[in-house]
Order: structure tokens, then C-alpha cells, then sequence
């Protein structure tokens, strides 16, 4: 497909962008160039590559859950600047 500058200024207008005369020649050289490009990498016969969602072979460390004690309740309040009953009390940040 043959990108046109129509197509540029189509494709701005629907982006609320201003193009230049030049922009949108730069733009749809540019733009003709790389599906170009594309239309290339669809002749390569690609049946026999397994898909991927990554380049590089990544996992995950996973690890077990383990349930291990916490801090007490009024340990952890006891730090706190002010309390509320069990809760910490902050400022205000909202009138």
C-alpha cells in the first residue's frame, strides 16, 4: 500500500496534530518506507517459528508462600507520631 500525504494528514487530523508542508512530507516518506519494510517481512515463510512473548527465554523465581509472624498490633502502633484507637492518625489533606 502506497502511503499518501492524505493518509499523513488524515492520520494527524485524527491525533489533533498540526503538520508543516514539509512534516508531512518528511512523515509520509517515512511512513512509506517502514510498511514498505513490513511488506518485506510478509513474504518470509514463517510457518515453522514458534511463537514468543519475549525475545530472550525469561522465568519467573517463584517462591512458596510461608506464613511467618508478624509484629505485634501495638508494637507497630507504638511507633506511630498519633493513633486512633487501632489505626494511625495522619493530618487532614482533604477539607
Amino acid at each position: 500500500m502506497q502511503i499518501t500525504r492524505d493518509h499523513v494528514r488524515h492520520v494527524a487530523q485524527l491525533c489533533r496534530l498540526e503538520l508543516s508542508e514539509a512534516e508531512l512530507d518528511t512523515f509520509t516518506r517515512q511512513l512509506d518506507l517502514i510498511l514498505g519494510y513490513v511488506a518485506q517481512l510478509e513474504q518470509l515463510d514463517t510457518d515453522a517459528v514458534e511463537g514468543t512473548a519475549h525475545v530472550v527465554d525469561l522465568t519467573c523465581p517463584w517462591r512458596e508462600d510461608q506464613e511467618i509472624p508478624s509484629l505485634e498490633r501495638d508494637q507497630i502502633l507504638g511507633q506511630a507520631p498519633a493513633r486512633a484507637r487501632e489505626h494511625f492518625e495522619v493530618p487532614r489533606v482533604i477539607e
